[in-house]
């Protein structure tokens, strides 16, 4: 059988098919959350874990970080720093920062969940420090965001890193989190993400049917067998990412949940990978609704060229 080149029409269209590609991944709006394992300023010193660190996020249009340990704000300052220096390395973006104040019940585990976001992608709209102290150890930290690049224009991220010893309560809890943000903002697009120690012996299947976001519109977009752990020892899916409604599941790309694997992206040691975390990061993205609009002509020349070259070759 003889190898035909491509239809006289298609091959004229392919120029445009680049830019609209290219277009396409640098249009990606994507939600990252790490749990950085004690990051205080004695990590934020390290110059290899800042370096890694950096490029970890610059993927990020919002990463959620939990387990901070920095009162004073010099780490998170630390990190800013080396995400806004000018370098032909990455993109050419001014982060910000957006943190809680420090949570827990023992003085030496007061830990903060830290929001770092690209103001060129997105705003802060509101925040919300839930107050049930006695529902959790570390109370979500819930903030409205908005992007004029997503197909979802407003939308909520509630992180949760739950104490080990009452992972089942807190995860149901955050039912109740959610009927109090949704209401004070007139807003159901809600995400939860976070450490959930969602797996393995913190939570079973059995567990499941005590959690009410297994039992209503939730959907868990990182699946329990995944593995979000470092070490070898365990394969656990206890980073999590759940998302309400219909609506922001539809403003999802489709099988965009995953781990990121750093260490094998960046081609880093197993010893380098846990001088930042014992957990990878996880990570979705949110569809483009402009993006849509602009391929939208394209497409539709597409469809003609298809049309007239079958007619073409008909004759």
């Amino acid at each position: 059988m003889r190898w035909r080149s491509p239809p006289l029409p298609l091959l004229l269209l392919l120029p445009l098919l680049t830019p609209l590609v290219e277009g396409a991944k640098k249009s990606e709006f994507r939600i990252c959350a790490f749990n950085l394992q004690k990051f205080n300023s004695a990590k934020a010193s390290n110059s290899r874990v800042m370096h890694t660190l950096t490029r970890i996020l610059s993927r990020c249009d919002i990463s959620l970080l939990q387990e901070v340990m920095d009162p004073q704000g010099k780490a998170i300052k630390s990190l800013l720093a080396a995400l806004n220096r000018e370098t032909d390395r990455y993109e050419n973006y001014t982060y910000k920062s957006l943190t809680s104040k420090s949570l827990g019940n023992d003085p030496e585990d007061m830990q903060q969940y830290v929001f770092i976001y690209k103001t060129e992608t997105v705003s802060v709209l509101g925040q919300h420090q839930y107050q049930k102290k006695q529902s959790f150890v570390r109370e979500p930290f819930a903030v409205e965001f908005q992007s004029p690049k997503t197909a979802i224009k407003k939308f909520i991220l509630i992180p949760l890193h739950t104490d080990p010893k009452k992972v089942v309560k807190e995860i149901d809890q955050l039912y109740d989190v959610f009927m109090e943000v949704s209401k004070k903002w007139n807003n159901t697009n809600v995400m939860f993400l976070g450490d959930f120690h969602a797996g393995c012996a913190y939570m079973t299947r059995h567990d499941k049917k005590k959690i009410r976001l297994f039992k209503t519109m939730f959907s868990w977009l990182i699946t329990d067998r995944v593995d979000t752990t470092v070490t070898e020892d365990t394969s656990c899916a206890f980073d999590r990412i759940v998302v309400h409604g219909q609506s922001f599941l539809k403003g999802i790309g489709p099988f965009s949940a995953k781990v990121f694997n750093y260490g094998a992206e960046f081609k880093l040691s197993h010893a380098r990978v846990r001088e930042i975390s014992d957990s990878y990061p996880v990570e979705v993205k949110l569809k483009n609704s402009a993006l849509l609009l602009q391929a939208t002509p394209l497409l539709i020349l597409l469809s003609v060229s298809a049309i007239v070259q079958s007619f073409l070759s008909a004759l």
